[in-house]
């Protein structure tokens, strides 16, 4: 296995993402956007969860493809970014045909960023015309850390942000990962090394290997303005919304091995599945165990590099991992 061309879930062909950020509101939108209608599921394993249209994702509903996914800040009023994706995707004539209708299928999660020193004083929620414009920005290459749905995002003790690995399989599939990070847990033991050191590809997130110091009775504790990190893990295999679900329900392994603790009762830790069903699976069995374990290993890195390319700005509430360990990322470049 290695990672794909841009070690970016994009790296799934026919998938796009365009983020969008507010420095003043220290909050943003990220979108992730099929060339074509795509399958796909959720699973959802904190206790806080905000979400928009995932009922529609179960395998017995009537809608099976979308054309996009939504990760927001905001908390609630983040919810209203889908709205902005919508209104630009019935603009561009796509979306689930009803009569001469079409309705776009915009399933979104939010994650909590309004305590993060962040302008949240507005007039008029922004979260729509962010979500409009991180659809209109969808491309290839994106930013990560301090971008996107990432960045106003905290976790413990660091800034968080926004992440993206990838991996092609043996098989030729490719799995990709997209994060927000902004967890009540750290991705950080009591030193520079992340939880998902033993997961690391080619120095993607500094090189410094596991954890290696840190208290195994230590409890966590709570700070307010982070809770819940939100994800998509995607694919070009072939996969009902089932087979989907399961891959997002294994993908959580993923967030469990970088974030300590994670899907806490004030977190609402959820992941996507996308599958754009270009590579149908040669053994649906030995296929989809493989997927599932892509998944969670590319997401387990994807969360590490969101933390380690987070840059710092006025008034975060927390530092950014180059500003605790500036020694420890000079010794990795």
């Amino acid at each position: 296995m290695r990672p794909g061309t841009r070690n970016l879930i994009t790296d799934v062909p026919g998938l796009r993402v365009g983020n969008a950020s507010d420095a003043t509101l220290k909050s943003g939108v990220s979108v992730l956007l099929g060339d074509v209608p795509f399958t796909a599921a959720v699973h959802v394993m904190g206790g806080a969860p905000g979400t928009r249209e995932t009922d529609l994702l179960a395998p017995d509903k009537l809608v099976q493809t979308v054309d996009a996914l939504v990760l927001s800040g905001g908390s609630a009023f983040g919810l209203d970014a889908a709205s902005g994706v919508a209104d630009g995707l019935r603009e561009a004539g796509r979306g689930f045909a009803v009569g001469d209708q079409r309705v776009p299928i915009v399933p979104g999660a939010i994650l909590f960023d309004l305590l993060n020193g962040g302008d949240k004083s507005w007039t008029a929620n922004p979260y729509k015309t962010l979500g409009r414009m991180a659809l209109d920005a969808a491309a290839d290459n994106f930013a990560l850390g301090t971008a996107g749905a990432g960045t106003g995002a905290t976790t413990r003790s660091l800034k968080g942000g926004l992440g993206s690995a990838s991996v092609v399989l043996s098989s030729g599939v490719t799995v990709g990962a997209l994060v927000a990070v902004n967890a009540l847990g750290d991705v950080i033991g009591d030193g520079p090394e992340f939880w998902a050191g033993p997961w690391e590809v080619d120095g993607e997130f500094g090189g410094l290997g596991p954890v290696r110091r840190h208290d195994t009775l230590a409890e966590p504790g709570l700070k307010k303005g982070q809770a819940t990190t939100i994800a998509i893990v995607a694919t070009d295999a072939e996969l009902t919304q089932a087979e989907a679900a399961r891959m997002a329900t294994a993908a959580h392994d993923g967030m469990a091995r970088a974030i300590v603790p994670s899907h806490t009762p004030l977190d609402g830790d959820l992941v996507f599945a996308a599958a754009t069903g270009a590579r149908p699976l040669k053994d649906p069995l030995l296929d989809a165990m493989a997927l599932g374990h892509a998944a969670a290993t590319c997401l387990a890195r994807a969360i590490a590099r969101g933390v380690w390319l987070a840059e710092p700005a006025d008034g975060d509430p927390v530092p950014c991992w180059r500003e605790k360990f500036p020694d420890a990322r000079h010794a990795s470049d």
